[in-house]
């Protein structure tokens, strides 16, 4: 499956102590967001996803890692890294 992108430019603006962007209305609307959206950092830069309005649950987080035999074996590590 291709993917199709389109690039625009938009200005960052103040927004107290940070920088924000403005989304132009139509591009809201396409994607249907409205209070907030999914911020991913990649490696070659940011992507912005609407939030899905489903919930998983923790039993079928764990189905779907066993299905993929996710290993979370420095997972561990993670918890002792001191961070609440």
């Amino acid at each position: 499956m291709g993917r199709t992108s389109a690039t625009r430019t938009v200005k960052l603006v103040p927004v107290g102590n940070s920088k924000g962007i403005r989304l132009p209305k139509a591009l809201l609307r396409k994607y249907g967001w409205s209070d907030s959206v999914i911020l991913e950092e990649a490696e070659d830069g940011i992507i912005l996803r609407g939030e899905t309005e489903s919930c998983t649950s923790w039993e079928d987080t764990y189905r779907a890692m066993a299905a993929v035999s996710e290993d979370w074996g420095d997972f561990d590590a993670t918890l002792a890294d001191g961070l609440e």
